[in-house]
């Protein structure tokens, strides 16, 4: 019968598992042994759908096991062909997954996604660069080319990239010094910087204040989304 896999967790973590619903309404998780080493699994629904409630009770369980120890968090959706393959690979990859474990005790992940108002930063482009203004000037007039529209357009698309990542820099830079270890994922139309960051316990503030005072200088139009703490989902 095959398994759903939520976490791996050295032997001697709590578990504790009461009140836990698997995914696709399974039966409470439980845990496969191998050798110093434990995984967290329940019955595989026979279709792992990406809704609402399967992922709230991935992370149910996931979260409810972080809190009481490190682990390390599976993606939604790793099924196992049965508890025996489950419990051999435990056991085949022992060392690997200890070492891992122990680089995540006292350790946190915090997710920075950072997004700007279109209508402010072209707003700054404008003020900033004469040559936009002048070619946005004659486009709002109606005296402008074509050319002139498709110049205006590349110009500010190219500002805008060039401003976005000199802040995406300015946020890993600010950030980094408190992490001891970062995913960084490639800018997007919806975010200007995305990134993962791995967090000593004893730094959370830290680094929660470092991002703060960032998002205050930059003010109105640049908004800085902090999630965390939370289970180390990137660097497993």
């Amino acid at each position: 019968m095959s398994v759903y896999v939520y976490a791996i967790a050295k032997e001697s973590h709590p578990l504790d598992l009461k009140g836990l619903e698997g995914v696709g309404g399974s039966a409470e998780p439980h845990p496969v042994r191998g050798g110093s080493l434990c995984a967290v699994v329940s019955e595989a629904p026979e279709d792992v759908s990406v809704s609402r409630d399967d992922l709230q009770a991935h992370f149910g369980v996931v979260e409810g096991l972080w809190n009481k120890g490190p682990i390390l968090p599976m993606g939604f959706g790793f099924v196992a062909p049965d508890e025996d393959s489950v419990s051999a690979l435990l056991e085949q990859r022992a060392e690997e997954f200890t070492q891992r474990l122990d680089e995540f005790t006292g350790r946190s992940e915090f997710n920075v996604k950072g997004v700007q108002d279109e209508a402010a930063v072209l707003r700054a482009v404008l003020q900033d660069n004469a040559q936009a203004r002048r070619l946005n000037e004659l486009t709002r007039s109606g005296e402008g080319t074509y050319e002139d529209r498709l110049a205006l357009g590349e110009l500010v698309a190219q500002e805008v990239q060039r401003r976005q990542g000199a802040m995406a820099e300015e946020v890993l830079a600010a950030v980094r010094p408190v992490a001891s270890a970062e995913q960084v994922a490639p800018s997007s139309q919806q975010y200007f910087v995305s990134a993962s960051f791995l967090v000593d316990d004893d730094r959370s503030e830290e680094f929660t204040r470092a991002v703060r005072e960032l998002a205050e200088r930059y003010g109105e139009g640049v908004e800085l989304r902090v999630r965390g703490p939370l289970p180390p989902y990137s660097f497993v």
